[in-house]
């Protein structure tokens, strides 16, 4: 993992080092400018100060006091433009050039020449251009070198600042790896910076999230303990029934009763592990294609026997093909499943359920209808809660098929619908809002 503090130094110092060399470039050509005026104006200068010399000889007089070091070349040239004196003979030297500033190739490199006409006679002087460049260099590095001796203190100031200004970060990590498990109460947004006030604002809602969590899993965990320990008791009492039963009818009896508790208590737990598996918070399984018009088909098979004994008509008024969405395959069948059996198990004896599978403009529609009592309005709101059951209620369960239905519709983006039907029955719908259909 990279760290923010290395990323911004080397940033930063990079940043600094990019504009030292683009201050040198820009130093050296300004320096460079003023030192090509400089010395444009000293050849002029010397070439206007030769116009009062007698040359007759073409080389200079004294060849061996002339300076090595001399940078500028000499040369007079008659009417005729034949060179009448030059005061480096040894040199490859630029041939005669137009008068005024000129700037000539040859093979010892670039010249800068200045050539004046004075007395009938043609005075040139010229200068090698690499004395320029390199003076021109000298000047931007004297300025720079400063600034480059500067970069280590630059580099532990910068450091400073920048682990100042990561402060707030560290005392947040320190904040939070200091925390128990139980401590979820929301970190202080006094002293955070405003830049890191989005960070300590989601970490908070992250908090309260954790601890909504934690406080429905108790709840759920007593729940669950409560609901399986009546089961549990009671089968308890029925084994005991069996140990005392005086008789082979009696003990018949009191096994019937314990193996109708030993169902309850097994649909009891298969519900729960049904619900946690569902959960939100659980790892998302993929969603693929879910043709519902197929999946009730298949949960409808499945529920014929459950209806069959009650003498219940159970069928499929329609089926769409075109209701197509999104989803967990086997989450929307428990979902559909549950409505069914549901319906199944509160219709009385000879009555109906129906299963109707659309689309309508808002996106494919499960609806499940029954005969059966329906549901008050006032337990309507409530009957998605785990382990509710309205005061109404006489047919025995856990008080969860709704709830499971309502966490995979949740996931599902979809929205559930309950109305009494007239003159009796519940109708329920599941409407796929915002999913795709074909």
């Amino acid at each position: 993992m990279k760290s923010i503090r290395h990323q911004l130094l080397v940033a930063l110092l990079g940043t600094i080092s990019l504009a030292l060399l683009l201050g040198a470039f820009v130093i050296y050509r300004s320096t460079l400018a003023e030192v090509d005026d400089l010395f444009d104006y000293q050849l002029r200068q010397l070439a206007l100060s030769l116009r009062d010399q007698a040359y007759h000889n073409a080389f200079a007089p004294a060849t061996e006091d002339v300076a090595e070091d001399f940078d500028f070349v000499i040369q007079v040239w008659s009417p005729e433009g034949v060179r009448v004196y030059y005061s480096h003979p040894h040199k490859t030297l630029p041939g005669l050039v137009q008068i005024g500033y000129n700037t000539i190739t040859t093979p010892e490199g670039n010249w800068r020449v200045f050539a004046a006409q004075l007395n009938s006679l043609v005075i040139q002087v010229a200068q090698p251009l690499k004395v320029r460049n390199q003076m021109a260099l000298r000047t931007a590095m004297h300025v720079l070198m400063p600034l480059g001796a500067l970069l280590p203190v630059l580099t532990l100031l910068i450091w400073i600042l920048v682990s100042r200004g990561l402060a707030p970060l560290d005392r947040l990590a320190k904040a939070v790896a200091t925390r128990s498990p139980r401590a979820l109460e929301p970190l202080s947004e006094q002293k955070a910076p405003e830049e890191v006030l989005p960070l300590v604002r989601s970490l908070n809602d992250l908090l309260a999230r954790l601890a909504e969590a934690l406080t429905a899993q108790r709840a759920f965990i007593a729940d669950a303990a409560h609901e399986l320990r009546t089961p549990i008791a009671a089968m308890q009492l029925q084994a005991q029934l069996v140990e005392r039963a005086g008789s082979k009818e009696e003990a018949l009896t009191s096994i019937a009763d314990l193996k109708a508790g030993i169902l309850r208590a097994s649909h009891a737990v298969s519900q729960l592990l049904t619900l946690a598996r569902q959960d939100p918070d659980m790892a998302a399984k993929p969603h693929v294609s879910v043709s519902l018009a197929e999946l009730a088909k298949s949960v409808v098979g499945d529920q014929i026997a459950l209806a069959g004994a009650k003498d219940i008509d159970l069928g499929i008024e329609e089926a769409n093909e075109k209701a197509i969405v999104l989803g967990d395959t086997e989450g929307l069948r428990i979902l559909l499943a549950n409505l069914v059996e549901n319906a199944v198990r509160y219709t009385p004896m000879g009555g109906q359920v129906d299963v109707h599978v659309s689309c309508e403009d808002g996106g494919p529609v499960i609806q499940v209808s029954d005969t059966g009592p329906g549901i008050p309005l006032k337990d309507q709101a409530r009957v998605f809660d785990r382990f509710y059951r309205g005061e109404a209620t006489t047919e025995p369960g856990t008080g969860l098929g709704l709830a499971i239905v309502k966490t995979i519709a949740d996931r599902h983006g979809a929205k559930i619908e309950l109305s009494n039907a007239e003159p009796n029955g519940l109708r329920v719908r599941v409407v796929f809002k915002g999913m795709g259909s074909g």
